[in-house]
């Protein structure tokens, strides 16, 4: 599968990890950025994975910041996007103190996910559209 990863300077180290874990797991990655940890602003980065959905570079992509909360709503602001922060405080601390594994696994659960198509789902997307549409 081909993934696109950004962050902004707070989400890069993970962002690095990430980029190399799919890597190894044989997908594709296209990496946006940022390239370092020097202060950037996160829509930056947020608009750069979202486009790469949308134009069809990447089939998927991984947004990474320091909360996960501005560059999600940054990302959704993006038609068509939807963009979710992917994370619980017992899974976080958890993850971390005990393997270092949560943004791992997490990542990989959602790469491995595919859209169920249920009529309900469907019915419920469609409302999402016909905000963005009013809006």
């Amino acid at each position: 599968m081909r993934i696109v990863v950004g962050a902004d300077h707070a989400g890069f180290i993970l962002k690095q990890e990430i980029a190399r874990d799919l890597r190894a797991q044989g997908h594709d990655v296209i990496d946006v950025g940022t390239d370092s940890t020097d202060p950037v602003d996160y829509p930056d980065f947020a608009l750069a994975v979202a486009n790469a959905v949308i134009d069809e570079q990447a089939e998927r992509g991984v947004l990474i910041c320091g909360s996960g909360v501005g560059a999600s709503v940054a990302a959704n602001k993006v038609r068509g996007i939807r963009a979710g922060i992917c994370h619980d405080t017992y899974s976080a601390h958890q993850g971390v103190e005990h393997d270092n594994m949560l943004a791992h696994e997490l990542v990989r659960a959602f790469i491995g996910a595919t859209f169920n198509g249920e009529p309900r789902h469907v019915r419920r997307l469609a409302k999402i559209t016909a905000l963005e549409d009013e809006w």
